[in-house]
């Protein structure tokens, strides 16, 4: 068992950045929604960073379109619930911890959709002793995350909503419409506090996944998260990633060079789009996402290569097996494309002859 000072792998958002948060909440004096930690417009702040009138900066957690936040702050002031979607790796779920951790200082009231997700997660479920012994009763109800948030008027996340059955997902029809949750076993309901709301994030790119039906799409607002639009912003979130990533994992190497974040960032991005960066060569697509967050994944995997064995700083032979393992998802199929792009751009690239040489090896 942990103790309570133990260092954890992972802190919540805003246990990460109670500091920035608590210094956005001392300076703001705009109107809140009630039970709101701060201002829409310092929610705003918090999630694309800025400097404060003393000086203080704030660090951004989303870099990309202003525009997108500003909806879903404004969406979450309203009685409206929230649905980030995208392709993977667009910080679907990165913004929602933020937002939440921002508007309520609690992002862990959490519910993960997968398929085996049940109605009593998303409602609430029955301690069985306890239900067996006495009945129906409030001390034998088990609250979910959806319904605490209810109660304290806080922001509820539901991750991978479409991995969810169809069914199940109906089920918050009507705590989105009526901002209640019945219990017909105790004769009795749940009204949402002010502050309530409901952040789900979904990818259109799943396998497996299940279409919100008309009902349920009504009652959210949608903000779609596109991929990075230029290699510059898609460079900026992946160092900035790896970089506070490296740290709180303690890799003993050196944070990425710039050159090395870019040849990684420039691959994704031209396998995902089809064609070299330059518009001059057409090159054939894999069969997964190459998101951001894959990126991100390959430098680390990198940085733990260097680090432990080798000797520290960030190589291309560090980097070839991981890019090998988030190119090929399909061992035949995208064998050959990952295979055709080395011999027709990597390969041809001057400065990229050390790359090739130890993609080469791990082909």
């Amino acid at each position: 068992m942990t103790t309570s000072n133990a260092p954890v792998l992972r802190r919540h958002a805003e246990q990460q950045f109670a500091e920035e948060l608590h210094e956005l909440q001392r300076q703001d004096q705009r109107p809140r929604p009630e039970n709101w930690r701060m201002s829409p417009w310092a929610v705003l702040r918090y999630l694309m960073g800025g400097t404060l009138d003393n000086g203080f900066q704030i660090s951004p957690k989303y870099i990309g379109n202003e525009r997108l936040m500003e909806i879903a702050v404004a969406t979450l002031a309203t009685d409206r619930a929230l649905l980030l979607y995208g392709v993977p790796g667009t910080a679907k779920s990165w913004v929602s911890e933020h937002l939440a951790a921002a508007v309520s200082g609690d992002s862990t009231l959490l519910i993960q959709g997968t398929a085996g997700t049940g109605e009593e997660q998303l409602r609430y479920g029955w301690n069985y002793a306890q239900l067996l012994a006495n009945g129906p009763s409030e001390q034998a109800l088990v609250a979910s995350p959806l319904m605490k948030a209810m109660r304290a008027g806080k922001i509820a996340r539901v991750e991978e909503l479409t991995r969810i059955p169809a069914d199940v997902q109906d089920s918050l029809i009507t705590v989105l419409s009526e901002k209640t949750l019945p219990v017909p076993e105790l004769g009795s309901e749940v009204q949402a506090v002010r502050g309530f709301s409901v952040i789900a994030t979904a990818n259109n790119r799943d396998k497996g996944v299940n279409e919100l039906s008309a009902a349920l799409k009504r009652r959210f607002n949608t903000v779609v998260l596109p991929v990075p639009a230029t290699e510059d912003e898609e460079v900026s979130i992946v160092m900035k990633r790896v970089t506070e990533m490296g740290a709180a994992l303690q890799l003993p190497a050196e944070p990425p060079a710039l050159k090395e974040v870019r040849r990684v960032v420039q691959i994704f991005r031209e396998l995902r789009n089809g064609r070299t960066e330059d518009g001059k060569t057409q090159v054939k697509s894999p069969s997964g996402t190459l998101s951001t967050a894959e990126a991100i994944s390959v430098i680390n995997s990198g940085m733990a290569l260097a680090g432990h064995f080798g000797d520290g700083v960030l190589s291309p032979r560090d980097m070839a097996a991981g890019l090998l393992g988030a190119v090929v998802k399909d061992p035949v199929q995208d064998q050959v494309v990952w295979t055709e792009y080395l011999e027709t751009v990597v390969k041809e690239r001057a400065d990229w002859k050390d790359l090739y040489r130890a993609c080469r090896e791990q082909v």
